[in-house]
C-alpha cells in the first residue's frame, strides 16, 4: 500500500510554494497545517524538523526543507519536461536561475522586512532596516521585468516551477506592502499566476480549521 507524501505547512509561508507545486502536479498528498512560527506554536514539531521551519516535506524516506528544491523535486518526478525542463532543453539553465532567484534574491529581503517591521517586539523593530531591505527587494525585482521582456514566464513561453518560486515572492509582497511599487508588467504577471486553478486550490486547502 502506497503512502502519500506529506507536507507540514503554515498558511502563506514559504511552504505555500510546495502546496502550490503539489496541486500543479496533481498527486495525492497529506497536509498538516501549523500556526506560524511552528517552532513556538507547536514545540513538538521540532521532533519532526529540528530546524523548526516550514516547509517540511516527507516522501517515503526522503525529508526536505527547502521550498525551491522541493518544487524542483516534484516537477522532475511528476511532470518532467512540463514543469521542469529537460536538462538538454534550451530553457533549462534559465529555469534553474529563476527557480533560485525567487527564494535567494526576492524572498530573503522581504523576510527581513517582515521580521523588523512586524514580527519583532516593538523595541527591536527598525524602520531603517525595513526601508533598506524594501529598497533592496524592489531593485532586485527588476529581474522579473527582465525575463518578462523575453517571454510570458520565468523560463520562457510556458509556466514552470520557477514561476512558483518567483510567484511566491510576489505574493509575499502583498504582505510586506511592496506589491503596489512593483512595475505593471510584474503585477500583470502575478495576475496570470493567481488565475491558475492549482493556485486557487492551494489557497482553499490552507485555511486553518
Amino acid at each position: 500500500m502506497s503512502v502519500n507524501p506529506k507536507l507540514y505547512h503554515s498558511p502563506n509561508s514559504r511552504s505555500f510554494r510546495v502546496l502550490w507545486a503539489l496541486e500543479e502536479v496533481g498527486v495525492p498528498y497529506d497536509l498538516e497545517l501549523l500556526v506560524f512560527p511552528p517552532r513556538i506554536t507547536k514545540p513538538t514539531f521540532l521532533d519532526e524538523n529540528p530546524l523548526g521551519t516550514v516547509p517540511l516535506f516527507i516522501d517515503g524516506d526522503l525529508r526536505m526543507t527547502e521550498s525551491a528544491a522541493i518544487c524542483h523535486y516534484l516537477g522532475a518526478k511528476h511532470a518532467p519536461g512540463r514543469l521542469v525542463p529537460d536538462t538538454d532543453a534550451a530553457t533549462f539553465g534559465t529555469f534553474l536561475n529563476y527557480l533560485h532567484f525567487g527564494e535567494a534574491t526576492l524572498t530573503f529581503p522581504q523576510a527581513i522586512v517582515l521580521r523588523y517591521g512586524q514580527f519583532e517586539e516593538e523595541g527591536r523593530r527598525s524602520p531603517q532596516v525595513v526601508a533598506d531591505y524594501s529598497k533592496w527587494f524592489l531593485a532586485r525585482a527588476r529581474g522579473i521585468e527582465a525575463f518578462l521582456s523575453r517571454g510570458a514566464y520565468a523560463a520562457g513561453a510556458v509556466f514552470t516551477m520557477a514561476d512558483i518560486s518567483v510567484g511566491y515572492a510576489i505574493m509575499l509582497a502583498r504582505h510586506t506592502g511592496l506589491f503596489d511599487q512593483l512595475a505593471m508588467p510584474t503585477q500583470d504577471y502575478w495576475r496570470r499566476l493567481e488565475a491558475r486553478p492549482a493556485f486557487a486550490r492551494a489557497l482553499s486547502v490552507q485555511v486553518m480549521p
